[in-house]
């Protein structure tokens, strides 16, 4: 095996684990997997370095073709990183109308509701913990009903209320099936943003 090949090997090794590490940012964030699997992820972080600044160092000496595959693995996480920065910004997202948020112990809640009757659910947590669902909602006067939940368990029902006085939106019925508008812990989100 020629040096240059294992370079290549390594360029190719190294970018498709920090391809696998940047997903995880899709299922709770890429610092808590990092936190959880250091001893796979940092490994792969430091080749990945040593093979960019190789790959730099290598085409300034013999040029772009004799370096075809590192500089092509390497533009394709450059690339990787632009198109998950581009999705995750409000570029492509329909307007924000309301904002709201809810802080427990562990977790910090943001409801965000859009122009085209799209909502997410921003989860962060303890040790960056992060993850983002997404819903479907229709406002019926100051009701809100999700079509599709923002969340996978019962937590958030599927009827809100928006209480626009006490800027808040109750998420907890009594028995009666009525929204008590008493704002107690953990039975409303904070409005903080309501465009209209």
């Amino acid at each position: 095996m020629t040096r240059n090949s294992v370079f290549n090997t390594i360029a190719i090794i190294s970018t498709l684990g920090i391809f696998c590490w940047m997903i995880t940012e899709f299922f709770g964030g890429m610092i808590i997997h990092l936190l959880s699997y250091g001893l796979l992820i940092i490994p792969i972080i430091i080749l990945y370095i040593f093979s960019f600044f190789e790959t730099i160092v290598a085409t300034i000496r013999r040029g772009m073709n004799a370096n075809k595959i590192k500089v092509v693995a390497h533009g394709l996480i450059i690339f990787s990183i632009i198109l998950l920065n581009g999705y995750q910004s409000e570029l492509f997202k329909s307007k924000k109308i309301l904002t709201a948020t809810l802080k427990d112990d562990l977790y910090h809640y943001t409801l965000v509701f859009r122009e085209n009757g799209n909502c997410e659910n921003e989860i962060n947590g303890m040790f960056f913990y992060h993850e983002v669902f997404h819903g479907k909602y229709k406002f019926y006067g100051d009701t809100i009903v999700f079509e599709k939940k923002p969340y996978d368990n019962d937590f958030i029902p599927d009827t809100l209320l928006i209480d626009r006085s006490q800027k808040a939106i109750f998420i907890k019925k009594d028995k009666a099936g009525n929204f008590p508008q008493k704002m107690e812990w953990l039975n409303h989100f904070k409005i903080v943003n309501n465009i209209d």
